[in-house]
């Protein structure tokens, strides 16, 4: 059972945590939405698509906004505490930041758990599905994209229709050339048609009904006595698949290793699929290994940069730990790049990295709950804090836009 210490500092890190996790996500997924409605507005379902690629894209960006919103969460809620005096009180009746601690710990072990079962099995899934509905929505057949009154051109087919109906996908009056090359070419004329879906077809079938085709077996020479004739006919209905097989079908997942989930992927490093190297196995297992551990690492980074005195520079001590995780995952980002290519280890440009943070972070948390003394890093940031804030009072009272004090 939570004792009532550890409820009430949970209760002020969930409410920044939670916002700042939303409205990440939010921002990430409004953002690519402007993108995926370019490629997709105007096809079949155009809506029902982007919002089932934007949901795909869901575990893509919580690897990244579970982090980020734990530190905020932690930043906010401490420094709350800590400018209400709270964290003074809490020692006074002898319960340390160690100790207050203890249940931050707690929940970021869960979201450690949260963020393996995403980047081990969520995100190759959904990744290989968000690849799979962007090959089938820019292979869509060009009939989904016709316009009434337009001419428009799908292959060898030129076509016009007169009337358009997307509920149904049924249009009315629709007029047809195919040119075949030497084959010939065909002239069809309908009053009406549709783009059905049959099961177990990968290809969309065009079906018409009530027309009229005129078709000639070889293109017409110049010497009209040695002109083909033309075959004429009328059809009550007629049915016609559209596009090639090969362009419908989706490879199969795997070829790519950020497809791969975990196990799959330990199960694979001596033999990698065709789409990947050994190298590029071997950083991608690294990288999603550091991103769960490192979620381990952020309470004992973030704590010390959000509790201090109540005059301390804060904003300054918060924007140094953003920088600080935002160039951390940065690195780690680029050593995975160039693990990829096998010309470095990823021990040292992933590993090392992380080593070095860990050491920062367990330094720091230390020096704030188990001694008395400020450290170096905390009394320079309140110095840089001091001197930006009183060259930037002057500079504001020299414009007029502040008096002295």
């Amino acid at each position: 059972m939570l004792r009532i210490v550890d409820r009430h500092v949970l209760k002020q890190i969930t409410t920044p945590l939670v916002a700042a996790m939303t409205i990440g996500l939010v921002m990430l997924l409004a953002e690519r939405m402007v993108r995926l409605l370019d490629t997709t507005l105007g096809k079949k379902n155009s809506f029902g698509v982007v919002f089932e690629m934007l949901a795909y894209l869901v575990p893509h960006y919580l690897g990244t906004a579970i982090p980020a919103a734990l530190v905020l969460g932690l930043l906010f809620g401490f420094s709350r505490m800590s400018a209400n005096s709270e964290t003074d009180a809490f020692m006074a009746s002898g319960i340390g930041l160690n100790r207050l601690a203890r249940p931050v710990i707690v929940l970021a072990a869960g979201f450690s758990l949260v963020s393996l079962f995403v980047v081990g099995w969520a995100q190759p899934y959904t990744r290989y599905a968000y690849r799979s509905v962007v090959f089938e929505v820019t292979n869509v057949e060009v009939f989904y994209l016709a316009e009434e009154g337009v001419f428009m051109q799908s292959g060898s087919r030129t076509f016009i229709l007169d009337s358009l109906d997307r509920n149904r996908n049924a249009f009315g009056r629709v007029f047809i050339f195919d040119d075949q090359g030497a084959k010939g070419t065909d002239t069809v004329t309908a009053s009406k048609g549709a783009l059905v879906e049959v099961a177990g077809e990968f290809r969309p079938v065009l079906h018409l009904e009530t027309g009229r085709r005129l078709s000639f077996k070889s293109q017409p020479g110049p010497d009209a006595a040695n002109a083909t004739r033309p075959e004429a006919s009328d059809f009550a209905i007629a049915d016609t698949p559209l596009g090639k097989i090969s362009k419908n079908i989706f490879r199969p997942r795997g070829d790519d290793q950020r497809e791969l989930t975990i196990p799959e992927l330990i199960a694979q490093l001596d033999n990698p699929p065709k789409g990947a190297t050994a190298a590029s196995m071997r950083a991608e297992l690294h990288k999603r290994i550091i991103d769960v551990l490192s979620i381990l690492i952020l309470p004992f980074l973030a704590l010390p940069f959000a509790v201090g005195p109540r005059r301390s520079q804060r904003a300054y001590r918060f924007g140094f730990a953003l920088v600080l995780i935002i160039a951390f995952h940065e690195i780690i980002q680029q050593g995975s790049v160039a693990a990829r290519s096998g010309s470095v280890s990823p021990w040292l440009v992933m590993w090392l990295p992380l080593g070095i943070l860990s050491l920062f972070a367990g330094w720091r948390y230390y020096s704030a709950c188990f001694t008395v003394n400020r450290d170096t890093l905390d009394t320079t940031l309140d110095r840089i804090g001091d001197a930006t804030t009183g060259l930037r009072r002057r500079f504001m009272r020299r414009l007029g836009w502040e008096t002295a004090r």
